[in-house]
């Protein structure tokens, strides 16, 4: 709960406070257990690994300025020292799906899978069990005989 909460107070200060081109938002927060240092992962959109390396450093020189409005809005034992991280998670995903995309795959062969993948449930319990239907009823009227034994014996 901790985390979230500097995380949504953390993206606000920032907004506020610290005026950037790119948009810069708080990713993730993970504090320590005793809650003494927190790492806060940081998104810039809109720029490249250089820009978001200069808005580490900008956050990283306003970092005791942001600790202290910090300590003022979140009432914590200790205000956690803060590590700026940059989190490059969304150009990694967004890089994937741009990969994707660009890949030529048929329309005819990704629908043969789809067809093939499909089975009827009772088909694919009788492909594992081995079993038909016939044999299902026989035992379930012998199970219903041996019940009632079951029971007089205890």
């Amino acid at each position: 709960r901790v985390s979230e909460v500097l995380k949504r107070e953390l993206g606000d200060l920032i907004g506020r406070h610290l005026a950037f081109e790119e948009l810069v938002t708080v990713q993730e927060v993970d504090l320590t257990p005793d809650l003494k240092q927190a790492h806060v992962f940081i998104s810039v959109l809109g720029g490249n690994e250089e820009t978001g390396q200069h808005v580490i450093a900008r956050l990283q020189r306003h970092r005791k300025e942001l600790q202290m409005l910090v300590s003022r809005r979140v009432v914590l034992k200790y205000t956690p020292y803060l590590y700026f991280k940059l989190d490059e998670s969304i150009e990694r995903g967004s890089r994937v799906i741009d990969i994707l995309q660009s890949l030529d795959i048929p329309e005819d062969e990704h629908e043969e899978k789809e067809t093939d993948d499909e089975l009827e449930p009772e088909d694919d319990f009788h492909a594992v069990t081995g079993r038909a239907d016939d044999e299902d009823d026989e035992d379930d009227e012998d199970d219903e005989d041996e019940a009632p034994r079951r029971r007089h014996k205890r």
